[in-house]
This record gives structure tokens, C-alpha cells and sequence, in this order.
């Protein structure tokens, strides 16, 4: 499985916007949901615990109205404030959607291992109970209060009621909808990270800071039908988008708008692919799997002079993701590739675009936790790029922690060598310059492996945050150099 560092400098395919985690213990006059799991939810900061205990009955209490249709929150959080739909603010554009935030959706290893089962969440309107099962792709808890929203709401009213532990089903244009997440989180406060920070605090500050713009802005959720069908005014057909992302939805199912949004982006990216100037092809990504569109690193894949171990060359690409770099291989001449990934929509989006290249006589596509069995003359790994812990299933493809894929790889690739053959880790250093790990202790990990180095070729990146000064992290992404590291057994 193809995993990178850096949520925001990857496009990611699939998986959204949000964490769209949408707690909250109280309402503010309007419909109350329960779960069928009476959940007590403590909020400490950012940092959330939710126990689940016997079911409950879903609880309906009577709200005002600003009309006879249904309950909405409306005219009594209008304040003097901006209104939503300025003329500035209004979207009248139509057609295809691209995930709007760069800071989403790095892609897991395997998104099944953060999902929970689906529970049924109940709310009241119209004066009737509706209820709906809970999906979440990050394994985020079901809404706790549910507040039924149109296109009256202004972005201010919305942010209280999300910060105030509300989730509002969206009812009103689809478009507008869109424009609130927008809006809401122009209203975020990102200015509150001081930049006199050590690089190190800057970057939890960071992430901490977009975790919670994730969780307000996963509160706003929508119904999808059966089918995959969204009943919204100038809503797109996302059927087919669904299908590919969740299988065929046979009950009403919420999920936020945020994570609609990234699998409405991904099917996008399945559909058209993405270019790849060291195959001359495209290559397709299906939902949850990163799409190669960083491509400093398959260029060094496809320029690094090959191992001389014998005349027909076999391979090992571990973590395979999309198979780009499988398939890289292939078209440089090696007779055997095995490509393994341990997420299983990873090794259908790798055995996918090697059919369309054509390339099933060279590469075989098999799920299996990093190496296959046997050996190779060439083992290719490109590992998650920042040590530290996930705080989601988003976060798997951007944080290896422990550095577990890096240092299994490292501690068994000896093991996976011909005689004379080499392992080549393609890894940047931007965890250095965030001091996150050193180049001594990489340096140990290679040592302790039984492996030396045999050289190396490096790269900087090509994406407009390495320039953007305004950036909280341009310190550390200016210095950021992609490296592929040349590395052999040492002789006994």
C-alpha cells in the first residue's frame, strides 16, 4: 500500500474532509436524537471518550417552528451578523466535485480496521420520529443531537450550534450546502497558533488545530436514501459514487457532508485518473487509496539505475497502493513483480490499473501484511513519512506509528534479498525537519537491520506549499528533500 506523508501536500482519494465526529450533550430548542446506544460523551478539549452502554428509546421533545414543512433552525438565530448567501457567497455552479479542503483525507492503510458497526440514530420532525443508520468511513461516533438546518441558517448560528456539541441535517440546497461548510470554516479561528513556536510545537499545535476544525465541520451530515440517493435540491446523482465507496445502501444512512465530499472527489479521481509522466499512462485510484499525483517519488523510482544482480530482474513493491510503482517497474524491463498491500480496496484499485496497462503478465497483485513469500532482486518499499500516532483512519496513511512499517520492512528485508540485490526505501525527510526523527536514528534502524547503504538519490518536492510562505509549517516543508535510499545486506 502506497502511503505518504503530509495530509494536504498529497491529493488523497477518498475517505473526506471531516472526522465528523459531531458530539454534543445538549441541544438548543430543537429535534433531540438517541442512539440506540445510550452514549455518555465527556468532551475534554479536543480529546473525546465515548462509552456505550444499554439501549434507550429515542426521546422527542416538542421544538418551535418557524413553519408547518418541518423544524428548522431558523429566524431566531438570525443576529446582525453576515447572512450566508451574500451575492459573494452564493454558488450557483453546477457538475462535478473536487474535495475543497487540502488538509483531507490522507488515506488509511485499511479503512475497515477504524469502522464500527452502523448504529441507528432516531431524531424527531414533521412531529414524527425518522431514523437512519450512523456510516462513518473514520469510525466516528453517531450524532448525540440532531438539529434539522436549511438554507435560512446563517454560518455563524451554524458554528454555535456545531461548537455547542449539535449535528444539523441538512435540508435544504445541496449547493448551499457546500457554501456553509465553506463559510463556517472561514469562521474557524486558525489564527490562534503562534509562530514563535518551536517547529516540533508548532506542528502538534497544527494538527491539533485542524482535528478540531475536522470534528465542527463533520457535524454537518445528510441522508442518503436507498440507493445511494441524495433528496436535496440541486443535488448531483451519487449513486454511482456511493456504490463504489460503500456497496450498495439498502436503509436510509447519514453521513456527514464532509465525507460525501471526498467520495464524491474520489470517484472523480477513479474516473479520470491521474496522469503519470514516468508511465506516459494514467493511473485510476479507487476510494481510500492515494492517488500518485506527488509524483517526485515515482520519478525516482523510474530513473534509479536498476540492480546488475542477473540479466532478468524480479521485484517486490510493498505497499503497492495504486500499483504505479509496480507498474513503473514493469515498464523498466523487470520479467516478475509481486505488489502486496494489506488494504484490501488498495490491492483492487493496484490489480485495476495493471490490467489497464496491460501489464498482468509481469505483476501479480496479492493482500498481504508487507512481504510476500520468497525473495527478490529488488524490494521497493515507500512507507508512511511522519512517525507518531493516527487519530483516525485518515491519519494511517500519514503517520506509521512506532515507525512500525519502516522498521518491519527494514528488519525483514534482508531476508526477502538475492544474493546482490537491493532494497530500495523511498522516504522524505520532513519528519527530520520537524523533529520528529533524526537522520541518526534512520541511519540506526538501517544498521541494526544487518543492511548497509549503497547509495542514494534525492529530489525536492514540486507542490505549492514548499513555496508558500504562509504556510505554519514552511520551515519545515522548504527544507523537505525526498530521498531514495539504495540499500544491500551487509556481507556476512
Amino acid at each position: 500500500m502506497e502511503r505518504r506523508a503530509d495530509a494536504g501536500e498529497q491529493k488523497v482519494v477518498g475517505l473526506g474532509l471531516g472526522l465528523g465526529l459531531g458530539l454534543g450533550l445538549g441541544g438548543v430548542g430543537q429535534a433531540v436524537v438517541t442512539t440506540w446506544w445510550n452514549q455518555v460523551v465527556r468532551v475534554v478539549g479536543w480529546v473525546m471518550a465515548v462509552l456505550t452502554t444499554t439501549a434507550k428509546a429515542p426521546v422527542a421533545r416538542e421544538v418551535p417552528r418557524p413553519g408547518p414543512a418541518r423544524t428548522v433552525i431558523a429566524e431566531r438565530d438570525r443576529r446582525a451578523g453576515e447572512t450566508l448567501f451574500g451575492p459573494d457567497e452564493k454558488d450557483s455552479s453546477r457538475g462535478a466535485l473536487l474535495c475543497t479542503d487540502p488538509d483531507a483525507a490522507p488515506d488509511p492503510r485499511s479503512s475497515t480496521s477504524w469502522e464500527t458497526p452502523m448504529p441507528l440514530v432516531s431524531w424527531t420532525e414533521n412531529d414524527a420520529v425518522q431514523s437512519a443508520r450512523w456510516r462513518s468511513e473514520n469510525g466516528a461516533p453517531p450524532p448525540v443531537t440532531v438539529e434539522i438546518a436549511d438554507d435560512t441558517l446563517t454560518a455563524n448560528a451554524a458554528l454555535r450550534h456545531l461548537r455547542a456539541g449539535s449535528s444539523l441535517l441538512w435540508r435544504g440546497d445541496f449547493h448551499n450546502a457546500r457554501q456553509l461548510l465553506k463559510a463556517v470554516s472561514r469562521r474557524i479561528d486558525h489564527g490562534s497558533i503562534s509562530r514563535k513556536l518551536g517547529i516540533s510545537a508548532l506542528f502538534r499545535a497544527h494538527r491539533a488545530e485542524r482535528a478540531e476544525r475536522s470534528q465542527v465541520l463533520g457535524g454537518i451530515v445528510v441522508l442518503l436514501e436507498p440507493g445511494g440517493r441524495l433528496a436535496l435540491r440541486r443535488a448531483p446523482d451519487i449513486a454511482d459514487a456511493c456504490r463504489e465507496a460503500y456497496g450498495e445502501l439498502e436503509e436510509p444512512t447519514l453521513v456527514s457532508l464532509t465525507e460525501l465530499q471526498g467520495v464524491l472527489s474520489a470517484y472523480q479521481w477513479h474516473e479520470q485518473g491521474v496522469p503519470v509522466p514516468a508511465l506516459g499512462a494514467r493511473i485510476h485510484p479507487r476510494h481510500s487509496v492515494f492517488s500518485p499525483s506527488r509524483s517526485e517519488y515515482v520519478d525516482l523510482v523510474a530513473r534509479v539505475p536498476l540492480p546488475t544482480a542477473r540479466e532478468q530482474l524480479t521485484a517486490f513493491d510493498i505497499g503497492t497502493g495504486t500499483g504505479v510503482l509496480a507498474a513503473v517497474l514493469a515498464r523498466r524491463g523487470v520479467v516478475n513483480v509481486v505488489a502486496t498491500d494489506v488494504n484490501p480496496r488498495a490491492v483492487e484499485s493496484a490489480q485495476e490499473n495493471i490490467e489497464r496497462l496491460e501489464l498482468t503478465a509481469t505483476v501479480t497483485v496479492i493482500e498481504t501484511d508487507l512481504f510476500p513469500p520468497g525473495r527478490a532482486d529488488l524490494v521497493v518499499c515507500n512507507p508512511p513519512w511522519l512517525p507518531g500516532a493516527p487519530t483516525s483512519a485518515l491519519e494511517l496513511g500519514v503517520y506509521d506509528e512506532g515507525s512500525a512499517m519502516l522498521r518491519g520492512f527494514l528488519t525483514g528485508l534482508a531476508d526477502h534479498l538475492t544474493p546482490g540485490g537491493e532494497g530500495w526505501l523511498v522516504l522524505s525527510d520532513l519528519a527530520e525537519h520537524l523533529e520528529l526523527r533524526s537522520r541518526d536514528e534512520l541511519l540506526r534502524m538501517i544498521r541494526r537491520a544487518g543492511l548497509e547503504v549503497a547509495g542514494e538519490d534525492s529530489t525536492t518536492p514540486r507542490h505549492g506549499r514548499a513555496a508558500d510562505s504562509l504556510d505554519l509549517l514552511h520551515a519545515a516543508r522548504r527544507q523537505e528533500v525526498t530521498t531514495l535510499w539504495r540499500l544491500r545486506a551487509k556481507a556476512a
